[in-house]
């Protein structure tokens, strides 16, 4: 356009089809065209040029004077579409109409899309009469040329990426039930194989197209899928041809997509449709975009319409292959985080079925990476639920197909041992405060198997999560039972937690040291107390006063102690003094505490001890052998039931030494009152206490390293009979129950001899007096025979530690005192004088 010649051509033309587009413009386009053809592509920028100035009337004349051509040469060649570019180069036009579209479209590409979709609209509407004067000679007006606009339209798509994405995004829109009935009636009347090239082009340019693959996949699955299905709505439902047209479309789409998948190693596919130049290369843009879309895909799939489904689980899988392990991975996780029945699930694990055969190691990925979205917090509780619970239903699965590869193939043992090496990433999710997130996890990690090897740190992360969660557990079933509500989904969160506990205690000694001192330790602890009918104590081990059920006296308690020992220290002598209340102001105020219900206390500490019990008779330390007996109970491991004496004794008086296993003359406790009063407040305000020495007592000889709390309990127990005057011991039932409980305990660490583990029974039937002689039989016999861990013996045959008593010395001497109460309430005792003979 620089040379002034050629410029002043140009201007003349345009000035000359200006005069001549009111009467003849077919005659001016066509000779353009022709001279184009004759020239291109050096020409092709002339007619764009010319167009420019005109772009409303040469866009749709060129368009319409490239139908006529197109249409007379596939008249002549007995079909429109035989050879795809092949064709187009026996078309002489529609190569320079092409290149006269594409130079037009950097200014004119609104013109362009509007023009196309118009032709592919006029294509289908109904054709009107002739009129001679103005339609004569246009191609609405010619049913041959009407019927060619279809296949007119998608050569040029196929010849031209940028004019197929210029209407894509629009074409789907307009294809309404009504349309499609013109169309499919437009295309009935093609042969056969025609509408077989077309249907195979149509295929090609979806796969190549690189925007609005999904909204097309979603027009194609929406159409196809059987009316059965469809959920009746304002939109009438395609008519049965059309739905089958859709379905063999979808059809092909696949077949054609695992071609390309499964070949694009083989280099460049050659297709029929298209030519050397324009031959797919590795990427496939239809699946290129489809990859951000992985979870709509995985959400439609699971809806398990059929033959929906089926279409997009078939597409799910090219798309996994296609886009690597990555994509691979991101599927799997899609389809364990949505699924919400097995049916659903199943169609994961045919995903994996699929995949196996060209990935490795598709579930530890998915695993792993399920466990990086728990960590980014990237899914939301209910989500969350959903990947939990899916995992533990493929772990618990039995009827995995087990042939070929052996146990190691099963879908069950692979997640399974993928799940074990990132147990210690889930077992925060057991203190979620969503408490469906949390039986979730519980319910995983009671199937799941442990791992081979972990480090220490991860197994105190485990055990103090599980320990937690137990507690939890306890807690929402207890207010389940509070409320009415069904506490069966909170039976089943504790019986998951005693599992786990169960089976983290028998992986390791570690684990088993851990578990059962932070049980011992939670039961005891002030935020868990009351599920097992325990009182919050004070640092005295005294009941703590609600501040609002007491009034303000003025002055506080905790002060005036910490002043007053801050001036005299009388610790550990007989002048200890004790605050009983302010002077002026009267004694320390009581409060009466909110007692639990009695059978849900019960069932708490059954429960608690369930665990216990548990943990102590697994191998964790040092092995426990298996009685000769199958019926008879595991026997509690020692060295499990020393780790919770240990805790006791550290949690119910913590200045107590370990060293103090012998006991003092029963003269000594004047030294000690605090302590023993300390010690025997804890028992009142934590009654599971006591069941959790006789646990320790089977466990021989583990009750000698609670010899100290022992021996302050009875000091106790001693001075309060002593000073009770009423005529009965039956009067004092707490301190009855407490005297029997603990003789029968020390009966049964052997820190007793049978006739001297027996006088509990006799107390009920005494009066207070003699229940301290008794007592003081008892006290004086551990004092002689110290408890002492050295004087068990282990024995092969039981399977448990015992005591020689016949090395001890003689017992007759502490036996005296009984026999005299004995003989004073022989009316009463006499059923039990055998229970004292030596």
């Amino acid at each position: 356009m620089s040379c002034a010649a050629t410029r002043s051509l140009m201007e003349a033309y345009s000035q000359c089809l200006a005069a001549m587009l009111a009467w003849c413009p077919d005659a001016c386009v066509d000779a353009l065209l022709d001279t184009s053809v004759q020239h291109s592509p050096h020409f092709d920028w002339v007619v764009a040029h010319i167009g420019s100035a005109f772009p409303g009337t040469i866009i749709s004349r060129v368009l319409a004077c490239g139908l006529k051509d197109f249409c007379s040469h596939g008249a002549k060649d007995q079909g429109l579409l035989m050879m795809g570019m092949d064709k187009g180069n026996r078309i002489p036009k529609i190569g320079s109409v092409v290149g006269i579209l594409g130079h037009l479209a950097a200014h004119h590409s609104e013109s362009i899309r509007k023009e196309l979709l118009r032709m592919f609209q006029e294509s289908l509407s109904p054709s009107s009469p002739l009129s001679p004067t103005s339609s004569s000679t246009s191609w609405e007006s010619s049913p041959q040329l009407r019927r060619s606009a279809v296949p007119f339209l998608l050569q040029l798509a196929a010849m031209s990426p940028n004019l197929f994405g210029a209407v894509s995004a629009e074409l789907v829109e307009q294809l309404r039930p009504s349309i499609l009935l013109q169309l499919q009636a437009l295309l009935q009347g093609l042969p056969k194989e025609e509408l077989e090239n077309m249907l195979g082009l149509a295929v090609h340019l979806i796969s190549q197209s690189p925007t609005g693959g999904a909204r097309v996949l979603k027009f194609l699955a929406d159409t196809a899928t059987p009316a059965s299905v469809i959920i009746s709505g304002p939109t009438p439902s395609p008519h049965e041809g059309v739905r089958e047209g859709c379905d063999r479309l979808l059809q092909m789409l696949l077949l054609h997509l695992h071609k390309l998948v499964f070949n694009r190693s083989d280099g460049a596919e050659v297709s029929p449709h298209t030519s050397a130049s324009s031959q797919p290369q590795r990427v496939i843009p239809f699946l290129e975009e489809l990859r951000s879309h992985v979870a709509q895909l995985c959400a439609e799939t699971l809806r398990l319409e059929r033959k929906r489904h089926l279409w997009l689980h078939q597409l799910l899988c090219l798309l996994a292959v296609y886009g690597g392990p990555s994509v691979a991975t991101e599927t799997l996780c899609q389809l364990l985080t949505q699924a919400r029945n097995p049916e659903e699930l199943a169609l994961a694990w045919q995903l994996h079925t699929n995949l196996s055969s060209c990935m490795a190691g598709l579930i530890p990925a998915a695993v792993a990476h399920s466990v990086a979205q728990i960590h980014t917090h990237t899914l939301g509780p209910r989500q969350l639920k959903q990947l939990l619970l899916n995992l533990s239903i493929a772990i618990q699965s039995q009827d995995e197909d087990r042939k070929g590869g052996g146990a190691q193939s099963s879908m069950a043992v692979q997640v399974g041992s993928a799940v074990s090496g990132h147990l210690h990433d889930f077992c925060p999710l057991l203190l979620h405060s969503d408490a469906a997130v949390s039986h979730s996890t519980a319910r995983l990690l009671s199937c799941s198997p442990l791992p081979r090897t972990s480090s220490p740190a991860h197994l105190l992360l485990l055990s103090r999560a599980a320990v937690t969660h137990f507690f939890m557990a306890l807690r929402k079933r207890v207010e389940a039972g509070n409320v009415g509500r069904d506490g069966g989904q909170a039976g089943e969160a504790v019986n998951c937690s005693v599992l786990i506990l169960s089976r983290f205690a028998a992986y390791s000694p570690l684990t088993l040291k851990a578990i059962l001192q932070q049980l011992a330790e939670g039961a005891l602890h002030k935020g868990n107390a009351d599920l097992f009918g325990g009182q919050v104590a004070d640092m005295s081990g005294a009941p703590v006063t609600n501040p609002s059920l007491s009034s303000d006296l003025g002055a506080s308690l905790l002060d005036i102690n910490c002043r007053f020992s801050t001036s005299v220290n009388f610790s550990g002598s007989v002048w200890s003094v004790f605050h009983a209340g302010v002077i002026g102001k009267g004694l320390k105020h009581r409060t009466a505490s909110q007692h639990p219900d009695p059978a849900g206390v019960i069932w708490n500490i059954q429960t608690l001890m369930e665990v216990i019990v548990q943990c102590c008779t697994s191998s964790g330390l040092n092995g426990t052998p298996s009685p000769s007996d199958p019926d008879e109970p595991l026997p509690i491991n020692a060295e499990a039931a020393k780790v919770i004496a240990v805790t006791l004794v550290e949690s119910v008086c913590p200045d107590v030494a370990n060293g103090e296993l012998s006991w003092p003359p029963e003269e000594h406790a004047r030294t000690t009152v605090e302590r023993d009063i300390h010690i025997r407040r804890c028992f009142e305000a934590h009654p599971v206490l006591f069941p959790l020495l006789q646990v320790v007592a089977a466990g021989r000889p583990a009750l000698c390293y609670c010899s100290a709390v022992l021996r302050g309990l009875m000091a106790t127990l001693l001075a309060h009979w002593e000073a009770f005057r009423e005529a009965s011991s039956t009067d004092s039932p707490w301190h009855l129950q407490a005297s029997c409980l603990l003789v029968s305990c020390m009966g049964e660490g052997q820190l007793l001899p049978p006739v001297l583990a027996n006088v509990h029974e006799a107390f009920p039937h005494l009066n207070p007096f003699e229940v301290r002689l008794l007592l003081l039989a008892v006290w004086e016999y551990v004092r002689g025979n110290g408890p002492l861990p050295q004087k068990f013996v282990f024995s092969s045959e039981k399977g448990m530690f015992c005591r020689d008593f016949s090395r001890d010395g003689d017992v007759a001497r502490y036996v005296a005192p009984i026999h005299s109460v004995l003989h004073k309430n022989i009316d009463r005792l006499g059923h039990l004088c055998w229970r004292f003979q030596l």
